[in-house]
């Protein structure tokens, strides 16, 4: 999920914002100094890898306050995986370094994947209006399948809508004390979209963008109609079973993560409460997805070596538009002129736990993971995430240390 932040909290806006498994070789690393939550400890493919710069930047976001990081690289020097911080409060134990965690709007880039496998079949066109394929939602006809995917449709974001002179206008509790009492709720694909609906839009179709989890939920919507299968089935099937990644699953009305994970908190009225559980269908299709970094590296590594999309499609979903330079599924960042182009989706659950997802144009270097932090009405050490992230993905795409190279943002 990416939940629109107010402007107190913009650093969390590319939270809201991956070839095959390889076998990894496990070699020793030195761990780095211990933080406030203890060091740094991982795996590298080879021994002798210099990866201390990667783990002075994943002990940053320890420093600044996150619980939990854990981190996966794959490049051409081999794969490096790590953890720093602690896998639950009040226990010395790291993050599990492959442990299951809740994606949130990493899911977005899945399902853009699958709508465009259906446009290569010629099962759905991309400039097709979408009231064609579901006509009973009452839809605006101008709305395309391309809009959806690309943010440009301008209908209302269900989980509440922050606009540019301050104001809010809520939808369903996604953040905050209203989420944490209703965090178990169930809720249905069609409910979050007619809630949608019921709304005004925020801007006449394709005449502006902004991004909005209804767009996610009306595809998955589009693509079960259309195939007349399941989302999970279809994910199943298509992408996850093909690339053996048995790790990832669609959420559904599942509460609890299997398996070794890392533990997420939320600050509520004087406590702390565990918030590991949560139900995320609340984001179906939208940021309903539990995960690992290897999966994820998998995925969006196969997907930008061109293994799940003809080219042509392949360039389409990575063309950035808009100011969001958002293509259809995908985030494309420009990292200046001495690191060139990444594609990237990261994500994001209402509270508690962060995703990250990055790979160069043709899928060799893959950064993936997971952050966890102790959250709040205020979002807690969120506010420093963009500067710690900046810093961790220009160390494994640029070459050199962050500092050497100039934000381009």
């Amino acid at each position: 999920m990416r939940i629109q932040p107010p402007p107190a909290t913009k650093a969390l806006r590319r939270v809201a914002v991956t070839a095959l498994a390889a076998a990894l070789i496990a070699g020793a690393v030195s761990p780095a100094p211990a933080g406030a939550h203890g060091g740094v400890t991982g795996l590298t493919a080879a021994a002798g890898q210099d990866r201390s710069q990667l783990q002075k930047a994943m002990q940053a976001f320890v420093d600044a306050g996150f619980t939990g990081i854990q981190l996966r690289v794959r490049d051409a020097r081999g794969e490096w995986v790590a953890s720093a911080g602690v896998r639950k409060l009040g226990a010395a134990a790291k993050p599990p370094t492959n442990g299951r965690f809740w994606t949130g709007s990493v899911v977005k880039t899945f399902s853009a994947t699958l709508m465009l496998q259906l446009v290569a079949e010629g099962k759905v066109g991309l400039d097709d209006p979408v009231a064609g394929y579901l006509p009973d939602l009452g839809l605006d006809r101008r709305i395309t399948v391309r809009m959806l995917l690309q943010h440009t449709s301008g209908l209302f974001n269900y989980t509440g809508e922050y606009y540019d002179d301050g104001t809010f206008v809520p939808g369903i509790p996604a953040t905050g004390d209203a989420w944490l009492n209703n965090r178990f709720r169930s809720y249905r694909p069609e409910e979050l979209v007619r809630l949608a609906l019921s709304k005004p839009a925020r801007f006449e179709p394709g005449t502006d963008q902004n991004y909005s989890n209804t767009n996610y939920t009306l595809a998955l919507l589009l693509i079960e109609k259309v195939t007349g299968r399941s989302y999970a089935e279809l994910l199943q099937r298509r992408i996850l079973r093909p690339l053996g990644m048995s790790a990832t699953m669609v959420a559904g009305n599942r509460t609890e993560l299997p398996g070794p994970h890392a533990h997420a908190y939320y600050s509520y009225q004087g406590k702390t409460v565990d918030i590991s559980r949560q139900n995320l269908s609340l984001l179906v299709g939208a940021g309903d997805l539990i995960s690992t970094t290897q999966d994820l590296s998998t995925f969006f590594s196969a997907l930008n070596a061109g293994k799940l999309l003809p080219a042509e499609l392949l360039a389409e979903m990575r063309r950035p538009y808009g100011e969001l330079s958002y293509g259809l599924g995908v985030f494309a960042e420009d990292m200046g002129p001495k690191c060139g182009t990444v594609y990237q989706h990261n994500g994001s659950p209402p509270h508690g736990y962060g995703a990250l997802m990055y790979s160069s144009p043709d899928g060799k270097t893959t950064l993936t993971g997971s952050v966890t932090w102790v959250d709040s009405a205020t979002r807690g050490p969120v506010k420093d995430f963009e500067k710690l992230l900046d810093t961790l993905v220009k160390e494994v795409f640029c070459g050199t240390p962050a500092e050497r190279t100039k934000p381009t943002r």
